[in-house]
């Protein structure tokens, strides 16, 4: 299981940091296929944000392929991984995904040499056993 933070101040929609945080915890095993997330009502009271935020976020990750949503039960990982997404879209979303980040890095100070040390440290550290 995941812990949901918002930031406020990153000018990232607070939907999509949620959709974000969901993302990153199936692809780095913190959220398992099948594994319940928490109610709507639940993480809206926790993150101090109107239900209908969670509720846009579940939704498009559920149009996504990405959760599946059992009426009276919850919303769960889903059990099939969504189809993969063709190579022009997956490369304009990374360069998408890469530019905020590094805008986001700029309004601190860093420079993109910094930022690719960081990253090439970080993976360093991941790949090591």
């Amino acid at each position: 299981m995941i812990t949901f933070k918002l930031n406020p101040k990153s000018g990232v929609p607070r939907y999509r940091q949620i959709q974000d945080q969901i993302r990153y915890g199936i692809t780095s095993n913190l959220l398992s296929p099948g594994e319940q997330l928490p109610t709507v009502r639940a993480l809206a009271v926790d993150l101090q944000v109107h239900p209908n935020t969670v509720i846009k976020a579940y939704t498009e990750l559920e149009r996504a392929g990405i959760l599946t949503t059992e009426q009276g039960t919850g919303t769960f990982v889903s059990a099939q991984p969504p189809a993969s997404f063709p190579e022009a879209e997956r490369q304009a979303k990374l360069e998408s995904i890469c530019s905020e980040f590094l805008g986001q890095a700029a309004h601190y100070g860093f420079s993109p040499d910094e930022v690719i040390q960081v990253i090439q440290a970080f993976k360093e550290k991941r790949m090591s056993p």
